[in-house]
C-alpha cells in the first residue's frame, strides 16, 4: 500500500459519515439456498457510532474455492453468522467470509485508532462495520453479540504494526494464502502428533487447489511422509510440474495405487464418489480420513457426517483448525506458535510467487462472473484473485 493512500485513510475521520450524507456500502451477498444466485446491494452505513464502533474500509480480499466451502458448510459451522445481512428478517441471503485487508476510517474505541491497517476475516464489501473488543497491541475482535458461539480466532483483526512478518509486497499472497496454508499445516501437524495414525503415506484430493497445494508444501518441508496428489486429468500437468507431491494421478486412476499401503486421505473435493472410490480401494488400510474442503460441488458428500458412515474403513472426520491451534497455542504459548506457522508461511509464499498469477479486481460488475468461475472449479489453478469494491 503506497504512503499516499495512508495518508488518505488516516485523514477521514468519524465527522465524515454524517446522517445526512451517509457512507454507501456495498456488499456481494450468496443466496444460502442456491449459492449460484448472488447480488450486489447498497446500503446507507450512518452516524453516530455506538460505543466501542469502529468502521473498516475493506481495501482488498481474496476470493478461493475455500471460501466456497464456507457456504457449503453454511449454518452448520456457523459461517453465515460472521456478517450478517442488514435486516435480520432476510435469512435467504448471507455474506461469505473472505481473508483481507482494511483500513480503519472511523472509531468511537479509544483503543483503536483511524489509519490503522488490519487483516483478518471480512466480508466480500466495501466496508464493515464491528463492535471493538478485546484490544491489544496485537489486534482486537469484534465481539458483537452475533458472534457468541463462534471460534474467536476468525473474529480477530491483526494489526500490520504488530506482524514482524508483514511485508507489502506480500500482501496479495497473504490474503490469498495465509488462511488456506496456516489449515494445511495444521492438518500436518495434527497427523505428525498421532504419529500419522500408522499410515505411511498421504493422498490427497483435488490436489489442484490451493489448499491442497498448501499442505503439500507444508508435508514436503517437514519431510517425513510421501504425499500422493489426486488430480483431474486436465490439472495433472500443472500440479506435476509445482513439485510439491511424490506422485501425482488422476481420478480415474485411484485403483492403480497399492491399496495394501497404511494411508490417509485428506478430502479436498468432497466429492461422494472419489471419497468412496478410496474407501473402496484401501478399506482398513485407510487409517485416517479427514475432510476439509468442498470443490467438487455437483456430487457433493451426503451428509456423510452427521451419521454413521457406511464406507469401508475409518470413518471420515472434519478438521476444524481452530480446534488444533488452540492445542498447539497451550501446548507451546501463542507466540511459538505464531511464529512456527508464520516462517513456514514465508516460504510458501516465495514459492507461490513463482507458480501463481494475481488477477486484481475492482470492478463490481465483474465480481459475479470470477465467483461463478471459483464456485464452478473453472477457475484457473494458477490464477489468485484479488478482489477489491
Amino acid at each position: 500500500m503506497s504512503n499516499e493512500t495512508e495518508l488518505t485513510a488516516a485523514s477521514i475521520t468519524t465527522a465524515s459519515i454524517t446522517e445526512n450524507q451517509p457512507l454507501q456500502v456495498q456488499v456481494f451477498e450468496v443466496e444460502k439456498a442456491n449459492l449460484q444466485k448472488t447480488r450486489l446491494t447498497t446500503y446507507p452505513l450512518t452516524q453516530p457510532l455506538s460505543e466501542n464502533e469502529v468502521v473498516l474500509k475493506v481495501d482488498k480480499f481474496a476470493l478461493t474455492a475455500n471460501n466456497i466451502s464456507y457456504g457449503v458448510a453454511g449454518d452448520s459451522l456457523g459461517y453465515w453468522r460472521f456478517f450478517p445481512t442488514e435486516a435480520a428478517s432476510d435469512n435467504q441471503w448471507g455474506r461469505l467470509p473472505v481473508m483481507g485487508f482494511a483500513d480503519v476510517i472511523a472509531s468511537n474505541n479509544d483503543q483503536v485508532n483511524i489509519g490503522e491497517r488490519v487483516w483478518g476475516f471480512m466480508p466480500m464489501a466495501s466496508h464493515v462495520k464491528i463492535l471493538a473488543g478485546r484490544v491489544n497491541s496485537n489486534g482486537f475482535s469484534d465481539v458483537s453479540p452475533y458472534r457468541k458461539g463462534l471460534a474467536p480466532l476468525y473474529s480477530v483483526f491483526e494489526r500490520v504494526s504488530a506482524n514482524p512478518f508483514y511485508s507489502v509486497k506480500n500482501e496479495d499472497f497473504d490474503i490469498l494464502v495465509r488462511g488456506l496454508f496456516t489449515t494445511s499445516w495444521l492438518v500436518d501437524d495434527f497427523m505428525d502428533e498421532n504419529q500419522y495414525f500408522g499410515a505411511s503415506q498421504y493422498l490427497i484430493t483435488s490436489a489442484s487447489s490451493k489448499t491442497s497445494i498448501a499442505l503439500a508444501f507444508a508435508i514436503k518441508q517437514r519431510g517425513n511422509m510421501p504425499a500422493v496428489g489426486i488430480t483431474s486429468a486436465a490439472n495433472r500437468k500443472f500440479v506435476t510440474a509445482l513439485g510439491c507431491y511424490d506422485q501425482v494421478i488422476s481420478y480415474d486412476e485411484i485403483a492403480s495405487l497399492d491399496a495394501k499401503i497404511a494411508s490417509i486421505v485428506v478430502d479436498m473435493a468432497g466429492s461422494q464418489s472419489i471419497l468412496s472410490n478410496i474407501h473402496h480401494h484401501f478399506a482398513e488400510q485407510l487409517r485416517y480420513s479427514c475432510r476439509i474442503g468442498v470443490t467438487h460441488h455437483d456430487d457433493l458428500v451426503k451428509d456423510e457426517l452427521s451419521k454413521s458412515s457406511t464406507l469401508p474403513g475409518v470413518a471420515p472426520t472434519f478438521f476444524f483448525a481452530p480446534t488444533q491451534l488452540k492445542k498447539r497455542m497451550d501446548d507451546w504459548g501463542t507466540n511459538e506458535t505464531m511464529k512456527k506457522i508464520g516462517l513456514s508461511l514465508l516460504n510458501y509464499i516465495k514459492f507461490c510467487q513463482s507458480s501463481i498469477t494475481i488477477e486484481h479486481t475492482t470492478h463490481s460488475h465483474e465480481i459475479d462472473a470470477i465467483y461463478q468461475r471459483v464456485l464452478s472449479g473453472n477457475s484457473d489453478a494458477n490464477t489468485g484473485q484479488i478482489i477489491s469494491l
